[in-house]
């Protein structure tokens, strides 16, 4: 997984809302069932098509109103065929 940037502003309305971004990429010898992107409590999956090589990008908007300092959790999750999943964690923080 890497992202466009660590950091994120989440302010009040009716600013516009920040976002999440970047490119999630899952390897599998055997083929991938499916790949799933969260963000804080927001969950997007696609099917890997039992692909070897899953690779796409991602965007999510930042809710408003969290304070300064806030770690917003990312995780990614892929099973591959056989049902065997492998997670990545991370997080961005708010900044003022």
């Amino acid at each position: 997984m890497t992202l466009d940037r660590t950091s994120v502003r989440s302010k009040n309305p009716p600013t516009p809302p920040d976002t999440i971004a970047g490119m999630v990429r899952a390897d599998d010898p055997d083929g991938l069932d499916s790949v799933w992107v969260s963000v804080d409590l927001v969950l997007a999956g696609e099917d890997g098509g039992l692909r070897r090589t899953f690779s796409a990008p991602f965007r999510f908007t930042v809710g408003s109103g969290k304070p300064p300092t806030t770690r917003i959790p990312i995780t990614i999750r892929a099973r591959d065929i056989a049902g065997f999943e492998a997670s990545r964690d991370t997080f961005v923080t708010v900044v003022p």
